[in-house]
């Protein structure tokens, strides 16, 4: 028998730190649940988009989610932007050795 890992999603020895510890998001039902709270969450946010009055200063932030779809694709464009810039600006690994 090999000692390989298993692919499986519950918990493992192999998810455990260095000091033998176990924390709570090594569990990936823990993190299931999680990323489903902040589904549910962000969704919740959404629709109470409709329960308010806004006072806006142009029409369009006057449309469903907005604002909500706004900063998620200026953050993701933000996260693209970034990853093409560390190409440019990335120094060698003994950059500050030498």
């Amino acid at each position: 028998m090999t000692d390989a890992p298993s692919n499986n999603h519950n918990t493992d020895e192999n998810s455990a730190t260095k000091n033998g510890k176990r924390y709570w998001l090594d569990d990936m039902r823990n993190v299931y649940k999680l990323f489903w709270a902040l589904v549910t969450l962000c969704v919740l946010l959404t629709l109470a988009d409709l329960f308010y009055e806004k006072h806006v200063v142009y029409e369009f932030e006057h449309w469903f989610g907005f604002f909500g779809f706004f900063g998620f694709s200026v953050s993701f464009a933000l996260v693209l932007t970034a990853r093409e810039l560390r190409k440019l600006l990335m120094r060698d690994e003994d950059y500050y050795d030498r």
